[in-house]
């Protein structure tokens, strides 16, 4: 198995390990308190920007290059997560 076949299947696995964190977590504090659509967001989310730095990775050859569009794609990320958790932004899809 080559190393690009080896990363995306890290990537695959790594979606739904970090999604038990918030599962386990509404297991012991009223405090987590996420629906099924929160589940499927966050997966599409995670899986996007997962998949949008693997793709960063096999087609840019420069160093640089792939840390600024890896750099924007991580940024783009946070930017929604925060939008849709608390609504820093004020559109229309803020979670709250």
């Amino acid at each position: 198995m080559t190393m690009p076949n080896k990363r995306f299947l890290l990537i695959l696995a790594a979606v739904p390990v970090l999604l038990l964190i918030p599962l386990i977590a509404m297991q012991f504090s009223n405090a987590v308190d996420w629906k099924i659509f929160d589940f499927a967001s966050m997966g599409v989310l995670l899986l996007g920007a997962g998949l949008l730095c693997e793709l960063v990775l096999r087609k840019v050859k420069s160093i640089k290059g792939r840390i600024i569009l890896c750099g924007v794609v991580l940024f783009v990320f946070l930017l929604v997560w925060a939008e849709l958790a608390v609504g820093i932004l004020g559109t229309l899809f803020a979670g709250r």
